[in-house]
């Protein structure tokens, strides 16, 4: 069944398994609910419609091979979306993931099309994260919260995690932290918060949660 045909709700869920199971994390009912920010009992009165109708298997929560399809045209187009807004219609950075939600679930076969077209086949979102059916080849990354006091590496990755917060996506933007950026890290304190340096410039504090979501490249910045 085309993916338009679908109900929001099932691309809705279909899109936060597949970005579950991405981040490395089991999607359990308890997650999938804080995931979308609805309740347990929500999601699982939608996982059992999805089940009947042949998207998902349940003990554990996986996507059948019918879910799987859906996920990856729903994932496609939000980050094809991200990258529309941000670099023709100029949207801000920080933005383009709230905006790309409502996107996502009105583009059509033949718009995306034309939005591949209209781009230089980009092979990530503007956060780094990679369009299902691109082509994306990853260098080797690691958690920035994982790198050696003094070593550089490039930004690769801002997990889809972060891209939740409207809050944690301005501060990451308003500190340079985008795919690309030069990081250094200058400090680590008891509690594991970074102080880094960001393309030579000013020191930045991150924490914890967000420095076990942002991922550095370990051999330069190979996507686009």
């Amino acid at each position: 069944m085309p993916a338009g045909d679908y109900s929001v709700k099932y691309r809705e869920y279909a899109e936060a398994i597949w970005e579950l199971e991405e981040e490395g994390i089991e999607p359990i009912q308890a997650r999938v609910a804080d995931w979308l920010g609805v309740t347990r009992a929500a999601v699982s009165e939608m996982v059992r419609k999805m089940e009947a109708d042949g998207l998902v298997t349940v003990d554990p929560i996986r996507l059948t091979a019918e879910g799987r399809h859906l996920a990856e045209v729903v994932v496609r187009r939000h980050r094809l979306a991200e990258r529309f807004l941000s670099e023709v219609l100029l949207l801000p950075w920080a933005k383009v993931h709230a905006e790309a939600e409502v996107w996502e679930t009105m583009i059509s076969d033949d718009v995306e099309k034309a939005m591949w077209a209209v781009m230089d086949d980009p092979t990530t979102c503007p956060h780094g994260n990679p369009i299902p059916g691109a082509g994306y080849k990853p260098p080797r990354m690691k958690p920035m919260a994982d790198m050696a006091q003094g070593e550089e590496l490039y930004l690769e990755r801002i997990s889809e995690e972060l891209e939740l917060d409207a809050e944690m996506m301005g501060f990451l933007d308003d500190s340079g932290l985008r795919p690309g950026a030069r990081v250094r890290l200058d400090r680590r304190d008891p509690h594991g918060a970074l102080t880094i340096r960001v393309d030579g410039g000013a020191r930045v504090g991150v924490g914890t949660f967000a420095s076990e979501r942002l991922f550095v490249a370990l051999s330069g910045r190979l996507s686009g």
